[in-house]
């Protein structure tokens, strides 16, 4: 039965808009073709044994005088053959989908693209998402903006406590660790925006720790980041120690003028912390 409500499940996801049964981009494509070979893969072995549970009750219910019942076996060893292979065939497909999944979206390996992927830092907070853009050296706060058909490298960090950094639409969740940066390559392959989240609860301000994803043309693009650079309060040290402080951030907003190496600033901030020394308890 827990095969049967997962189909049912799925199927009325299937329907649904921005969710990962809708995907806008290579990587979402690939995992949705994952999900759906593997639920295809378990339901070859799922799909007959929900209707034989279901046969075997209704042939063997107890108005049924037709129905015999053997309690003597014996040893059949076309019948060991089924029960052994069949499942042991379902766990090599479903390993092998694994395994070259793994390798083919491995977070880390650049998307393969005739143009130059865009680098992004991000910093998540209590409780907002910081995009630093060092190539056009600007910064969001609850907004990303990338161009369509252009792959996006990540590279993210926690500024507190661990987190996850989740695009549906575009596929990978990646997590985010204090003094630990990790990466993330996506593509969005249309305009449009994409909704992003926290995937890991992360204290009372969690549930609001959310943001746009915008995929935008190339000259939509390079006006906002100009937008960004003149309008936008410059980001510097003091400014980022703002931010660290916990809350919300209800409207999206841009910073000018990002201080060179606030990345690493970010990510080497909580090691720095620990590792200074602590005044003794009285």
């Amino acid at each position: 039965m827990k095969a049967f409500a997962t189909l049912l499940a799925s199927l009325a996801l299937c329907g649904c808009s921005d969710g990962i049964f809708d995907p806008h981009g290579a990587v979402g494509v690939a995992e949705k073709t994952i999900l759906l070979n593997s639920l295809f893969i378990m339901m070859v072995v799922g799909a007959p044994i929900i209707l034989a549970t279901l046969l075997f009750a209704w042939w063997f219910r107890a108005s049924n005088r037709h129905a015999r019942y053997l309690p003597y076996w014996v040893y059949s060893g076309r019948l060991e053959v089924i029960v052994w292979v069949i499942p042991g065939l379902v766990v090599l497909f479903l390993g092998g989908i694994a395994w070259i999944g793994s390798h083919d979206l491995d977070p880390y390996k650049p998307l393969q693209s005739e143009r130059e992927p865009l680098q992004v830092e991000v910093v998540s907070l209590d409780w907002k998402w910081l995009f630093i853009y060092p190539e056009q050296q600007v910064a969001s706060v609850n907004e990303l903006v990338v161009p369509a058909g252009r792959p996006v490298h990540f590279r993210l960090t926690s500024a507190t406590v661990m987190n996850s950094f989740f695009i549906p639409q575009l596929g990978s969740q990646i997590y985010t660790m204090a003094g630990m940066a990790t990466e993330l390559n996506l593509i969005a392959d249309q305009e449009g925006t994409y909704h992003g989240l926290s995937a890991q609860f992360s204290g009372d301000g969690f549930s609001d720790m959310h943001f746009e994803a915008r995929a935008v043309s190339d000259a939509d693009f390079i006006a906002w980041a100009r937008a960004a650079a003149t309008v936008g309060p410059p980001l510097d040290a003091q400014g980022y120690q703002q931010l660290l402080k916990p809350g919300t951030e209800p409207t999206p907003h841009t910073y000018a003028a990002v201080a060179p190496g606030l990345f690493d600033t970010a990510l080497m901030l909580p090691m720095q912390a620990s590792a200074a020394p602590h005044a003794p308890e009285n």
